[in-house]
């Protein structure tokens, strides 16, 4: 059995196909270069799988912002909430877990106990807790955003709550001659001071991680003193679409 999941996220679309519950491909592309080069409009997006190297779908599954958007004869659409989940149930075969999910333009967090969903916290109303954030700091400090991700030591304080006055303030701490290491460690501390309130709600010992920002070395170090275990999934910024998959194959047994 086939089957295609795709994640239409706001920065990127990922693609992933399975074959008999084993991941066979894996596609990842910009949004706005999925949607120019890879799909028509027809009263709904109209994915060209011939162009994506793929056919003999058995069934496919979209989530993500796009997701309703979709072709439905081709695709069942789910929210991002259950392909995340799934994604890491296929990954790393836990049941009790708490996902922390810091997309282009939203957090994540859900609590998961003996395979269900109990509780979750969406934020969706800012930027300044999530991936762009990041990008654009990091375009500020002229650094790739990896390289950015390595320094977590005596972090500047950015006190600012709004992603375009923090950009506002970091230049500042630049005129002040604050070295690189600091002002990048500021970013990603200040990063996990917006994250962190969302996750006081939520009590237990394993985080798992996943999202673009699940590769932040230095996230991971500041959310090690709140939590016992931290674990960083293999696909972390495929996730989603492989959660789609194998939702899709649970679906069809």
């Amino acid at each position: 059995m086939r089957v295609l999941g795709i994640d239409l996220g706001s920065r990127e679309v990922k693609a992933v196909l399975m074959e008999d519950n084993n991941i066979i491909k894996t596609f990842q592309v910009s949004t706005m270069s999925f949607y120019r080069d890879y799909c028509s409009y027809d009263e709904k997006i109209v994915v060209d799988l011939d162009k994506l190297g793929i056919n003999n779908i058995d069934t496919a599954i979209s989530t993500g912002y796009g997701r309703n958007n979709t072709d439905l004869k081709k695709f069942k659409a789910i929210n991002e909430i259950k392909a995340h989940v799934y994604g890491v149930f296929f990954q790393t075969k836990l049941k009790d877990f708490i996902l922390l999910d810091v997309g282009g333009q939203d957090v994540k967090i859900v609590k998961v106990e003996k395979g269900i969903i109990t509780d979750l916290e969406l934020n969706d109303k800012c930027a300044a807790s999530c991936g762009r954030y990041l990008e654009n700091m990091a375009s500020v400090l002229e650094i790739p955003l990896g390289e950015m991700f390595e320094f977590h030591q005596n972090p500047i304080e950015l006190n600012s709550t709004c992603a375009v006055f923090s950009e506002s303030e970091l230049i500042g701490k630049i005129a002040e001659g604050i070295d690189i290491e600091r002002l990048c460690a500021g970013v990603n501390y200040s990063l996990y001071k917006r994250i962190h309130p969302l996750l006081t709600k939520f009590k237990g010992h394993r985080l798992v991680l996943s999202g673009g920002v699940a590769d932040n070395k230095s996230l991971i170090k500041y959310l090690e003193n709140d939590y016992n275990e931290i674990i960083v999934l293999d696909e972390p910024q495929l996730n989603g679409a492989i959660g789609c998959c194998y939702y899709g194959y649970r679906l069809s047994k």
